[in-house]
Protein backbone atom coordinates (compact mmCIF):
# COMPACT_ATOMS: atom_id res chain seq x y z
CA UNK A 1 0.00 0.00 0.00
CA UNK A 2 1.35 3.41 -1.01
CA UNK A 3 0.39 6.87 0.18
CA UNK A 4 -0.31 7.98 -3.36
CA UNK A 5 -2.91 5.22 -3.69
CA UNK A 6 -4.67 6.50 -0.58
CA UNK A 7 -4.52 10.03 -2.01
CA UNK A 8 -6.01 8.79 -5.28
CA UNK A 9 -8.78 6.93 -3.44
CA UNK A 10 -9.72 10.02 -1.39
CA UNK A 11 -9.69 12.21 -4.49
CA UNK A 12 -12.01 9.88 -6.44
CA UNK A 13 -14.46 9.89 -3.53
CA UNK A 14 -14.35 13.69 -3.25
CA UNK A 15 -14.79 14.22 -6.98
CA UNK A 16 -17.40 11.49 -7.40
CA UNK A 17 -15.70 9.93 -10.41
CA UNK A 18 -12.44 8.99 -12.09
CA UNK A 19 -12.54 11.61 -14.85
CA UNK A 20 -12.70 14.64 -12.52
CA UNK A 21 -10.25 13.04 -10.09
CA UNK A 22 -7.75 12.38 -12.86
CA UNK A 23 -8.02 16.01 -14.00
CA UNK A 24 -7.48 17.27 -10.45
CA UNK A 25 -4.49 14.98 -9.95
CA UNK A 26 -3.09 15.70 -13.43
CA UNK A 27 -3.07 11.98 -14.23
CA UNK A 28 -4.30 9.85 -17.10
CA UNK A 29 -7.57 8.17 -16.15
CA UNK A 30 -6.42 4.61 -17.02
CA UNK A 31 -3.40 4.99 -14.75
CA UNK A 32 -5.56 6.28 -11.89
CA UNK A 33 -8.01 3.40 -12.30
CA UNK A 34 -5.14 0.89 -12.30
CA UNK A 35 -3.74 2.29 -9.04
CA UNK A 36 -7.15 2.07 -7.33
CA UNK A 37 -7.64 -1.51 -8.55
CA UNK A 38 -4.20 -2.39 -7.21
CA UNK A 39 -5.12 -0.93 -3.81
CA UNK A 40 -8.40 -2.87 -3.77
CA UNK A 41 -6.58 -6.08 -4.74
CA UNK A 42 -4.10 -5.64 -1.91
CA UNK A 43 -6.87 -5.02 0.62
CA UNK A 44 -9.01 -7.82 -0.76
CA UNK A 45 -12.18 -5.74 -0.92
CA UNK A 46 -13.71 -3.26 -3.41
CA UNK A 47 -13.53 0.29 -2.07
CA UNK A 48 -15.56 2.01 -4.78
CA UNK A 49 -18.96 1.30 -6.31
CA UNK A 50 -18.69 2.03 -10.04
CA UNK A 51 -22.19 0.89 -11.00
CA UNK A 52 -23.99 4.25 -10.74
CA UNK A 53 -23.69 7.53 -12.64
CA UNK A 54 -21.19 8.69 -10.04
CA UNK A 55 -18.56 6.68 -8.22
CA UNK A 56 -19.32 6.22 -4.52
CA UNK A 57 -17.48 4.40 -1.73
CA UNK A 58 -18.65 0.92 -0.81
CA UNK A 59 -19.39 0.05 2.82
CA UNK A 60 -15.75 -0.97 3.22
CA UNK A 61 -14.67 2.18 1.40
CA UNK A 62 -16.69 4.34 3.81
CA UNK A 63 -14.97 2.61 6.73
CA UNK A 64 -11.51 3.06 5.19
CA UNK A 65 -12.00 6.69 4.14
CA UNK A 66 -11.39 8.43 7.52
CA UNK A 67 -8.23 6.38 8.07
CA UNK A 68 -6.96 7.26 4.59
CA UNK A 69 -7.56 10.94 5.27
CA UNK A 70 -5.90 10.68 8.67
CA UNK A 71 -2.83 9.03 7.13
CA UNK A 72 -2.52 11.76 4.50
CA UNK A 73 -2.99 14.46 7.15
CA UNK A 74 -0.30 12.88 9.32
CA UNK A 75 2.17 12.86 6.43
CA UNK A 76 1.36 16.50 5.66
CA UNK A 77 1.93 17.39 9.32
CA UNK A 78 5.36 15.73 9.16
CA UNK A 79 6.22 17.82 6.10
CA UNK A 80 4.97 21.01 7.72
CA UNK A 81 6.98 20.35 10.88
CA UNK A 82 10.17 19.88 8.89
CA UNK A 83 9.37 22.93 6.76
CA UNK A 84 8.91 25.04 9.88
CA UNK A 85 12.48 24.23 10.90
CA UNK A 86 13.92 24.89 7.46
CA UNK A 87 11.96 28.10 6.86
CA UNK A 88 10.20 26.66 3.79
CA UNK A 89 6.49 27.24 3.44
CA UNK A 90 4.40 25.00 1.22
CA UNK A 91 1.01 23.36 1.06
CA UNK A 92 -2.46 24.42 -0.07
CA UNK A 93 -4.67 27.22 1.23
CA UNK A 94 -8.35 27.48 0.33
CA UNK A 95 -9.74 31.00 0.40
CA UNK A 96 -13.45 31.74 0.10
CA UNK A 97 -14.46 35.02 -1.49
CA UNK A 98 -17.91 36.54 -1.79
CA UNK A 99 -18.51 38.20 -5.15
CA UNK A 100 -17.59 41.89 -5.24
CA UNK A 101 -16.59 41.94 -1.59
CA UNK A 102 -13.15 43.51 -1.73
CA UNK A 103 -13.10 45.75 -4.79
CA UNK A 104 -12.74 48.94 -2.80
CA UNK A 105 -11.49 47.49 0.49
CA UNK A 106 -8.14 45.97 -0.32
CA UNK A 107 -6.58 44.52 -3.43
CA UNK A 108 -6.94 40.77 -3.00
CA UNK A 109 -5.30 39.99 -6.34
CA UNK A 110 -2.19 42.02 -5.52
CA UNK A 111 -1.96 40.48 -2.05
CA UNK A 112 -2.18 36.96 -3.42
CA UNK A 113 0.41 37.77 -6.09
CA UNK A 114 2.81 39.09 -3.44
CA UNK A 115 2.15 36.04 -1.28
CA UNK A 116 2.89 33.74 -4.22
CA UNK A 117 6.14 35.58 -4.95
CA UNK A 118 7.22 35.13 -1.34
CA UNK A 119 6.01 31.51 -1.05
CA UNK A 120 5.94 29.91 -4.52
CA UNK A 121 5.47 26.40 -3.08
CA UNK A 122 2.07 27.30 -1.60
CA UNK A 123 -0.98 26.69 -3.76
CA UNK A 124 -3.87 29.08 -3.12
CA UNK A 125 -7.32 27.94 -4.26
CA UNK A 126 -10.06 30.58 -4.57
CA UNK A 127 -13.69 29.56 -4.02
CA UNK A 128 -16.56 31.97 -4.76
CA UNK A 129 -19.90 31.26 -3.11
CA UNK A 130 -22.73 32.70 -1.03
CA UNK A 131 -22.03 33.73 2.55
CA UNK A 132 -24.09 31.04 4.28
CA UNK A 133 -22.39 28.19 2.43
CA UNK A 134 -18.92 29.67 2.90
CA UNK A 135 -19.48 30.17 6.62
CA UNK A 136 -20.58 26.53 6.95
CA UNK A 137 -17.55 25.38 4.93
CA UNK A 138 -15.25 27.46 7.11
CA UNK A 139 -16.59 25.94 10.32
CA UNK A 140 -16.34 22.45 8.76
CA UNK A 141 -12.68 23.02 7.89
CA UNK A 142 -13.30 22.97 4.14
CA UNK A 143 -12.12 26.59 3.86
CA UNK A 144 -9.08 28.00 5.63
CA UNK A 145 -10.05 31.67 5.31
CA UNK A 146 -13.11 33.47 3.91
CA UNK A 147 -14.07 37.00 2.95
CA UNK A 148 -17.83 37.04 3.36
CA UNK A 149 -20.83 39.26 4.00
CA UNK A 150 -22.71 39.13 7.27
CA UNK A 151 -25.62 40.81 8.99
CA UNK A 152 -24.14 40.02 12.41
CA UNK A 153 -21.81 42.13 14.52
CA UNK A 154 -20.32 39.07 16.20
CA UNK A 155 -19.08 35.83 14.61
CA UNK A 156 -20.86 32.52 15.20
CA UNK A 157 -19.36 30.09 17.74
CA UNK A 158 -16.17 28.58 16.39
CA UNK A 159 -15.29 31.49 14.07
CA UNK A 160 -13.44 34.79 14.33
CA UNK A 161 -14.04 37.97 12.32
CA UNK A 162 -12.13 41.06 11.31
CA UNK A 163 -14.34 43.71 9.73
CA UNK A 164 -13.38 44.89 6.26
CA UNK A 165 -16.43 47.01 5.36
CA UNK A 166 -19.25 48.26 7.59
CA UNK A 167 -21.75 50.51 5.81
CA UNK A 168 -25.49 51.20 6.01
CA UNK A 169 -27.99 49.84 3.54
CA UNK A 170 -29.52 52.36 1.16
CA UNK A 171 -32.54 52.47 -1.11
CA UNK A 172 -31.82 53.55 -4.69
CA UNK A 173 -34.75 54.63 -6.84
CA UNK A 174 -35.14 56.41 -10.17
CA UNK A 175 -37.68 59.13 -11.04
CA UNK A 176 -40.71 57.32 -12.36
CA UNK A 177 -39.90 54.31 -10.21
CA UNK A 178 -41.86 53.21 -7.12
CA UNK A 179 -42.95 56.15 -4.96
CA UNK A 180 -41.47 56.25 -1.47
CA UNK A 181 -43.36 57.98 1.34
CA UNK A 182 -41.91 59.92 4.28
CA UNK A 183 -38.61 60.67 2.61
CA UNK A 184 -36.64 63.02 4.85
CA UNK A 185 -33.70 64.61 3.06
CA UNK A 186 -31.24 61.80 2.55
CA UNK A 187 -33.10 59.07 4.46
CA UNK A 188 -36.27 56.99 4.27
CA UNK A 189 -37.86 54.81 6.98
CA UNK A 190 -37.86 51.10 6.28
CA UNK A 191 -41.67 51.04 6.59
CA UNK A 192 -41.86 53.02 3.33
CA UNK A 193 -40.55 49.95 1.50
CA UNK A 194 -43.54 47.86 2.55
CA UNK A 195 -45.30 46.42 -0.54
CA UNK A 196 -42.82 48.15 -2.87
CA UNK A 197 -41.04 46.04 -5.51
CA UNK A 198 -37.51 45.58 -4.21
CA UNK A 199 -34.28 44.63 -5.98
CA UNK A 200 -31.73 42.91 -3.77
CA UNK A 201 -28.92 40.39 -3.52
CA UNK A 202 -29.98 36.70 -3.32
CA UNK A 203 -30.84 34.83 -0.14
CA UNK A 204 -27.77 33.60 1.70
CA UNK A 205 -25.98 36.95 1.39
CA UNK A 206 -25.35 39.29 4.31
CA UNK A 207 -27.30 42.14 2.68
CA UNK A 208 -30.39 40.01 2.07
CA UNK A 209 -30.26 38.65 5.61
CA UNK A 210 -30.01 42.18 7.02
CA UNK A 211 -32.98 43.30 4.90
CA UNK A 212 -35.16 40.37 5.94
CA UNK A 213 -34.31 40.81 9.62
CA UNK A 214 -35.03 44.54 9.46
CA UNK A 215 -38.37 44.01 7.72
CA UNK A 216 -39.35 41.35 10.27
CA UNK A 217 -38.56 43.85 13.01
CA UNK A 218 -40.75 46.42 11.20
CA UNK A 219 -43.60 43.91 10.90
CA UNK A 220 -43.63 42.96 7.22
CA UNK A 221 -41.95 40.72 4.66
CA UNK A 222 -39.93 42.33 1.84
CA UNK A 223 -41.39 41.99 -1.65
CA UNK A 224 -38.25 41.15 -3.64
CA UNK A 225 -39.09 41.04 -7.35
CA UNK A 226 -35.55 41.01 -8.81
CA UNK A 227 -32.34 39.43 -7.55
CA UNK A 228 -28.78 39.80 -8.79
CA UNK A 229 -25.45 38.67 -7.39
CA UNK A 230 -23.57 41.90 -8.21
CA UNK A 231 -24.53 45.21 -6.51
CA UNK A 232 -23.95 47.28 -9.66
CA UNK A 233 -26.58 45.21 -11.48
CA UNK A 234 -29.09 46.10 -8.76
CA UNK A 235 -28.61 49.81 -9.38
CA UNK A 236 -28.87 49.29 -13.15
CA UNK A 237 -32.25 47.58 -12.69
CA UNK A 238 -33.40 50.39 -10.41
CA UNK A 239 -32.32 52.96 -13.00
CA UNK A 240 -34.83 51.40 -15.42
CA UNK A 241 -37.62 51.90 -12.89
CA UNK A 242 -38.04 48.20 -12.12
CA UNK A 243 -38.05 48.67 -8.37
CA UNK A 244 -36.19 50.02 -5.37
CA UNK A 245 -32.66 48.64 -5.11
CA UNK A 246 -31.52 47.79 -1.58
CA UNK A 247 -27.74 47.67 -1.50
CA UNK A 248 -24.70 48.72 0.55
CA UNK A 249 -23.88 52.42 0.56
CA UNK A 250 -21.04 53.13 -1.85
CA UNK A 251 -22.00 50.27 -4.18
CA UNK A 252 -24.44 52.34 -6.24
CA UNK A 253 -23.64 52.74 -9.91
CA UNK A 254 -25.09 56.08 -10.97
CA UNK A 255 -26.06 56.78 -14.59
CA UNK A 256 -24.33 59.69 -16.32
CA UNK A 257 -27.26 62.06 -15.75
CA UNK A 258 -27.34 61.28 -12.01
CA UNK A 259 -31.05 60.38 -12.05
CA UNK A 260 -30.81 57.56 -9.50
CA UNK A 261 -31.58 58.86 -6.00
CA UNK A 262 -30.02 57.13 -3.02
CA UNK A 263 -31.58 57.27 0.45
CA UNK A 264 -30.22 55.86 3.67
CA UNK A 265 -32.68 53.36 5.19
CA UNK A 266 -33.51 54.18 8.82
CA UNK A 267 -35.86 53.11 11.62
CA UNK A 268 -34.31 50.64 11.86
CA UNK A 269 -30.96 51.25 10.23
CA UNK A 270 -29.53 48.13 8.64
CA UNK A 271 -25.89 47.61 7.88
CA UNK A 272 -23.90 45.59 5.37
CA UNK A 273 -20.70 44.10 6.69
CA UNK A 274 -17.89 42.36 4.87
CA UNK A 275 -15.57 40.45 7.17
CA UNK A 276 -12.38 38.45 6.99
CA UNK A 277 -13.24 35.18 8.74
CA UNK A 278 -11.35 32.15 10.03
CA UNK A 279 -11.81 29.40 12.59
CA UNK A 280 -11.55 30.66 16.16
CA UNK A 281 -8.47 28.58 16.87
CA UNK A 282 -6.77 29.84 13.72
CA UNK A 283 -6.07 27.97 10.47
CA UNK A 284 -4.53 24.54 10.90
CA UNK A 285 -1.71 24.86 8.37
CA UNK A 286 1.31 27.17 8.64
CA UNK A 287 0.71 28.41 5.08
CA UNK A 288 -2.87 29.44 5.89
CA UNK A 289 -1.71 31.17 9.08
CA UNK A 290 0.87 33.20 7.18
CA UNK A 291 -1.64 34.21 4.51
CA UNK A 292 -4.19 35.15 7.16
CA UNK A 293 -1.62 37.38 8.88
CA UNK A 294 -0.93 39.13 5.57
CA UNK A 295 -4.62 39.66 4.89
CA UNK A 296 -5.29 40.97 8.40
CA UNK A 297 -2.41 43.43 8.13
CA UNK A 298 -3.80 44.68 4.80
CA UNK A 299 -7.36 45.23 6.00
CA UNK A 300 -7.96 48.95 6.61
CA UNK A 301 -9.98 50.30 9.49
CA UNK A 302 -13.62 49.96 8.40
CA UNK A 303 -15.28 53.25 7.50
CA UNK A 304 -18.82 54.34 6.77
CA UNK A 305 -18.69 55.19 3.07
CA UNK A 306 -22.05 57.01 3.38
CA UNK A 307 -20.39 59.52 5.71
CA UNK A 308 -17.74 60.21 3.09
CA UNK A 309 -20.29 60.44 0.29
CA UNK A 310 -22.71 62.84 1.99
CA UNK A 311 -21.08 66.14 3.09
CA UNK A 312 -22.06 67.18 6.56
CA UNK A 313 -23.70 63.87 7.45
CA UNK A 314 -23.55 63.20 11.18
CA UNK A 315 -22.58 59.81 12.59
CA UNK A 316 -24.29 60.27 15.98
CA UNK A 317 -27.72 59.21 14.67
CA UNK A 318 -29.08 62.76 14.35
CA UNK A 319 -29.31 62.42 10.61
CA UNK A 320 -32.15 59.89 10.66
Amino acid sequence: MELRQLRYFVCVVEEGGFTRAAARLHLAQPGLSAQIRQLEKELGQPLLDRSGRSVTPTEVGEAVLPYARAALAAVESVRQTVDAYTGLLRGRVTLGLVSGATGHAFGIAALLADFHDAHPSVEVALVEDATERMQAALLAGELDIAVLGTADELPPPGAAFQTVIDVPLVAAVAPGGPRLDRVDGTSVPLASLRDRPLICLPRGTGVRTALERGCAQAGFRPRVTFEAAAPHVLSQLATRGLGVAVLPAGEEEFPLDGRLRTLRIVRPEMRARIVLAWQAGGPSSPAARVLLDRLRDAVPEPSDSWTAAVPGHRTDGAGG
